[in-house]
């Protein structure tokens, strides 16, 4: 029997263990590492929207002049998802630029 060594892929933490199946009977695990952001991850996830690093890379192709179908087409996401975490950023980047406005003020 073999044995695969896990990983969390936020905190990169060999403390996991397994955390039950999901609906397409996919393994689930949880890190145990109390100063990790994200506890539960699959290791491969069906939906190419929930797969770590997706959002990082809508936002770099939208910086890169991509527009939102070839994003979605070349990723493998929904025209939704990619508009959907560009509207998210925006509203991230906007909240920052406000803040950073009213402690210039002061």
């Amino acid at each position: 029997m073999a044995v695969i060594q896990v990983y969390c892929p936020t905190c990169s933490s060999a403390d996991v263990i397994k955390f039950g199946i999901t609906g397409q009977n996919k393994q689930r695990y949880c890190c145990q590492n109390l100063s990790c952001a994200k506890k539960t991850f699959i290791l491969d996830y069906s939906n190419q929207a929930c797969a770590p690093g997706v959002e990082e890379k809508i936002i770099e192709m939208a910086l890169n002049s991509s527009g939102i179908r070839d994003t979605s087409r070349i990723l493998g996401v929904s025209r939704n998802t990619v508009t959907a975490t560009l509207k998210k950023s925006a509203i991230v980047v906007a909240r920052q630029s406000k803040l950073s406005r009213k402690n210039e003020g002061h």
